[in-house]
């Protein structure tokens, strides 16, 4: 869900075709923040994840989204992928476990490492949920002229660029 929060993220403030440097509003710069578009996102494929019986959360699901792109990462990698820290991926890890969704199997290089795989039922969710995920940001897009989708995506790389 990276490119689809990255995405969204900006797209609350950004509403004209160039946004000079610190000229957002009091509210324009608490919307950023604070995400609103992305947790709106959230929320709605949330939601349609419950109603196609997917018992899954937004947070298990973008795990999940990092190792259909590449199984076999350890947990640090997954906390670098998702922008979480080690006791939330444990965690995450956890629950994907107690569902039969991935298991964690020890590195041969380093016992201490557990490389994090997914499992059978997992691929099969990996259909459903990206095509639910695809037409949740098809919604939330549909009255944005791609021309402003692409320049807010520039201008969240260029946002990320100067802060990593």
């Amino acid at each position: 869900m990276t490119d689809l929060s990255n995405i969204i993220l900006f797209l609350d403030s950004c509403t004209n075709n160039y946004m000079p440097n610190n000229q957002f509003k009091k509210g324009e710069l608490y919307s950023f923040i604070t995400g609103k578009a992305s947790i709106a996102i959230a929320r709605r494929l949330q939601k349609k994840f419950n109603a196609a019986g997917l018992n899954i959360t937004i947070e298990q699901w973008s795990v999940l989204y990092h190792l259909w792109k590449q199984e076999g990462i350890s947990q640090q990698e997954l906390c670098n992928a998702t922008f979480r820290d080690k006791p939330s991926i444990t965690r995450l890890v956890d629950n994907l476990e107690k569902l039969n969704l991935v298991k964690r199997v020890a590195s041969d290089h380093d016992r201490r490492i557990n490389l994090i795989f997914l499992t059978r039922q997992a691929q099969k969710l990996q259909e459903d949920t990206m095509a639910l995920a695809e037409e949740t940001l098809n919604e939330a897009l549909e009255t944005v002229p791609a021309d402003k989708v692409d320049i807010c995506k520039e201008v969240l790389q260029i946002v990320y660029d100067n802060l990593k």
